[in-house]
Formats: C-alpha cells, sequence, structure tokens
C-alpha cells in the first residue's frame, strides 16, 4: 500500500474512533513510555489480558514528541471536586479522628468509570467531578496530559509514583473501546482474573501494596458473587523537606486537642524564610520540598479567636485560589507536631449527596461498559507521615462495578501547630491539590 495512502487511512481512523489526531496519539504515546518506565509495570500481558484476548491494538511508539500543556480547566475542576468531598467526609469525621484523602486518586478512579456511563448516569458524574463543559475526549487528553506533567520530575528529593489498573471478571464481557480507553489514556494495567479464586482479592491487594510502596497493602476485603469489575487508582508520594528540620530541635510540647485538652508531644521547630500568609481567620505557611519546591506542605491554622469549623466554611475552591495568591516569602519560627496517620473511608453515602445517587442504584446507565452494571462501592485509604526529613504520603482508591441483574436492592442504611489544623499537599507547578487533611489529634 502506498505509505502517504496509509497515513491518511490511519489519520481519518484515529480521528472518527477518538476524536484525536494521529499527532496527538504520538503525544499520548510518548506520557505512556514515561509512566511505564516510572511505575514499572507492562501495560498488558500479552497473554492474560484483556485488550491482548479482544485482538485490540497496542499503542504505537512514538514517532514525534509534543509537550502536553496543563489543562486548567481540569485542574480547577478537579480542586474544586476535592473540596466539595473534603467538606462531606468531615460530616462523618470531623471531631472523631484525623482526616486524610487524595482527591486527584478519587477523581482519577472516577473519570476511568465516567468512561464507561451514558445518558443520565453520565451527566450525573461529570456534574459530580465539575467536569461540564468538557466532552469525553477532551476529559481523557487532559488526564493523559496531566499524568504526564505531574510524573515529569527530576528531583531526587521528590518521589511521585500514579498507577491506574482494570481487574475484569473473566467471566463477563466489557465493551472493547471503554477497555482500550482506560488502557490508552489512564495507562492501566488491565487484566483478567477469576473472582471466584480466593486468591483474588490477594491479587489485587499486592498490586495496590506494590504501587503505594507497601503503605497500602489492602483495598479488596472480599469479592461479592455480583461484583465483576475493578477499577484502581494509587498514589504514592514522598518528598523530603527543602529546610529539613533539626532533630535535635525536636522536642515535647503540648498540643491542645479539639477540647482544648493539651498533650504532650514532638514538636519540630525551625527558622527560616517561607511563604506566608496571614489573615484575620489564620496563619498560613507553605512548607516546600526538594530543590526546586515544585511541591508543597501546606498548613493553614486557625487563630485563637477561630477554629476549624469557621475555617471548614470558608474552605472552597474560590477561597483557595485566592488565598494562593496571597503568600509572600517572609522570615519566620514554625513549630509542627511529628505525626503518622492512617484512614481509610467508603465514599458512597459523599458521593451520592454530590449528585452521583443513580450511578449506585439500579437506574445506572453504564451502556459504555456493557449491560447492567452499577456502582457497588468506592472504597478510599491514605497514609500519611510527616516527620524531621519530610513526608510520606500514599493513597489508594477502588471503584467496584457489580452486574445488576444479579444482586438484590441493599438494605437502606442512615503558627505554633499546637491545635487541629488543616493540611494540603499541592503541585505549585499545575495547581492540583494531591492531598487535604485535617488533623486534630496527631499520633
Amino acid at each position: 500500500m502506498n505509505p502517504q495512502k496509509y497515513s491518511s487511512m490511519r489519520e481519518n481512523f484515529m480521528q472518527r474512533r477518538y476524536g484525536v489526531s494521529l499527532g496527538r496519539r504520538y503525544a499520548m504515546a510518548a506520557a505512556s513510555v514515561v509512566l511505564c518506565s516510572v511505575l514499572g509495570y507492562s501495560q498488558v500481558d500479552s497473554n492474560k489480558g484483556v485488550l491482548a484476548q479482544s485482538g485490540l491494538p497496542q499503542p504505537e511508539t512514538p514517532l514525534q514528541k509534543k509537550t502536553l500543556k496543563t489543562d486548567t480547566k481540569l485542574v480547577e475542576s478537579s480542586n474544586k471536586f476535592g473540596f466539595k468531598l473534603f467538606s462531606e467526609v468531615l460530616k462523618k469525621d470531623r471531631d472523631q479522628k484525623n482526616v486524610f484523602i487524595s482527591p486527584s486518586s478519587v477523581a482519577i478512579a472516577l473519570a476511568m468509570t465516567y468512561n464507561g456511563a451514558s445518558g443520565t448516569t453520565q451527566l450525573a458524574i461529570a456534574k459530580t467531578l465539575e467536569l461540564q463543559g468538557l466532552n469525553l475526549s477532551e476529559i481523557n487528553s487532559s488526564y493523559a496530559a496531566a499524568l504526564k506533567q505531574l510524573l515529569n520530575n527530576s528531583d531526587p528529593k521528590v518521589q511521585l509514583n500514579i498507577a491506574n489498573s482494570l481487574w475484569a471478571n473473566k467471566n463477563f464481557s466489557f465493551q472493547p473501546d471503554f477497555l482500550q480507553r482506560i488502557q490508552y489514556f489512564y495507562k492501566a494495567k488491565v487484566s483478567n482474573l477469576n473472582f471466584q479464586d480466593p486468591a483474588a482479592p490477594n491479587i489485587i491487594n499486592n498490586w495496590v501494596k506494590d504501587n503505594t510502596n507497601g503503605k497500602i497493602d489492602r483495598i479488596i476485603e472480599i469479592i461479592e458473587p455480583s461484583q465483576v469489575l475493578f477499577l484502581i487508582n494509587a498514589i504514592y508520594f514522598k518528598g523530603k523537606w527543602s529546610q529539613e528540620f533539626d532533630k535535635s530541635q525536636t522536642a515535647q510540647y503540648p498540643f491542645y486537642t479539639i477540647s482544648g485538652k493539651p498533650k504532650q508531644h514532638p514538636m519540630m521547630s525551625q527558622d527560616g524564610d517561607y511563604r506566608y500568609y496571614e489573615s484575620k481567620q489564620f496563619q498560613a505557611v507553605s512548607l516546600p520540598y526538594g530543590k526546586d519546591g515544585k511541591f508543597s506542605f501546606y498548613i493553614f491554622l486557625p487563630k485563637q479567636n477561630s477554629n476549624l469549623k469557621a475555617f471548614y466554611q470558608n474552605l472552597n475552591v474560590e477561597n483557595w485560589d485566592k488565598w494562593m495568591t496571597q503568600f509572600s516569602k517572609q522570615k519566620g519560627f514554625i513549630r509542627l507536631p511529628r505525626f503518622k496517620s492512617e484512614y481509610d473511608v467508603t465514599l458512597n453515602d459523599a458521593l451520592k449527596a454530590l449528585g452521583m445517587e443513580e450511578a449506585f442504584s439500579n437506574k445506572a446507565n453504564f451502556s459504555g461498559m456493557g449491560k447492567n452494571f452499577a456502582i457497588s462501592e468506592v472504597k478510599h485509604k491514605t497514609f500519611v507521615e510527616v516527620n524531621e526529613e519530610g513526608t510520606e504520603a500514599a493513597a489508594a482508591t477502588s471503584v467496584a462495578i457489580v452486574a445488576t441483574a444479579f444482586r438484590e436492592e441493599p438494605e437502606p442504611f442512615r503558627m505554633i501547630v499546637d491545635r487541629p489544623f488543616f493540611c494540603a499537599i499541592r503541585d505549585n507547578q499545575t495547581g492540583r491539590v494531591l492531598f487535604t487533611g485535617s488533623i486534630i489529634d496527631p499520633q
């Protein structure tokens, strides 16, 4: 076949199939190479993978590189969704325990799920994720670019891994286009699995453990008979402070819990130049990681005449964006508790409250995946440790899909940082908030 004619035919095929040009496809494939080399997993087992069995084409080797710019719409949508989700989660655990979630992990897992949704279910998920005004092609292309940019890190003091996977019950068939989009745009490991095998949960959990550096070792307890698909995201972050705390300066000081009762706790101290912001309601500081400060740990400490409850009433993406512009370099002193925390939550109620109730019901329309599917459970687990050297954090999100034809409707169900504070880990280059937390009792 004439080479020019072949190239033109392939270009037309990609336009019809994905709504992207071939040049853009090559750029996405370049992101694939970066992700696979960083995360250390193959995209599909050629003997066992779902795509291999379906005969779908594998991503091509890139012939040219193209820089993919940050999609500010996607960053804004992700952050807006993240603060709404954090607010819903706080309603349950605000005063009981520390809360620490990864909005980015949840958003990525749900974006993969969104690829299989249709009709009003798709609209409901788009509204919840704040993706109105973006079509599926734009969303997928933006996530592919975002993953590439986030993982484009040359700082030896900062490690960030983001991995996705799709685990399909081998006894069910799914739309090939859906599977290929998840693999192609999200660089997901796509696998067939015998869900009736007692070892199946461990196979999935071992993948999560490997991709969170052992910090989260279990996201699936058991696989219900009606569950046919799991879409999972894992994020691992480890950053050393640009200016590490001197361990010899760490000492016992009182930390005042939500009740106002003091408890002795190891507190780290240092002085230096910081990006700092102070309002009538709070003090805020940015503690950068690594040599270039691409990532930072932000602390917002309510003043003595205020509290976290009042702060959370004003925590939204509009105020967050405004606050981010108010930080300026200033000399100062900070005393910060050393802490480690683990958190897990089932997000069904929170996501229903944000508008996704239909996706969990028998009215769900996931015809983009196949027939008669719905979300049964969205589970989220996190880990964070802050010490003199820096911060280590991990998150995993699992979206479980069930075959509605085989399930029964479930039963209805009902800056001396010495006091509770809010914290976040943010990618300062893109503005994306990776983690948010409410620390009321450092352990």
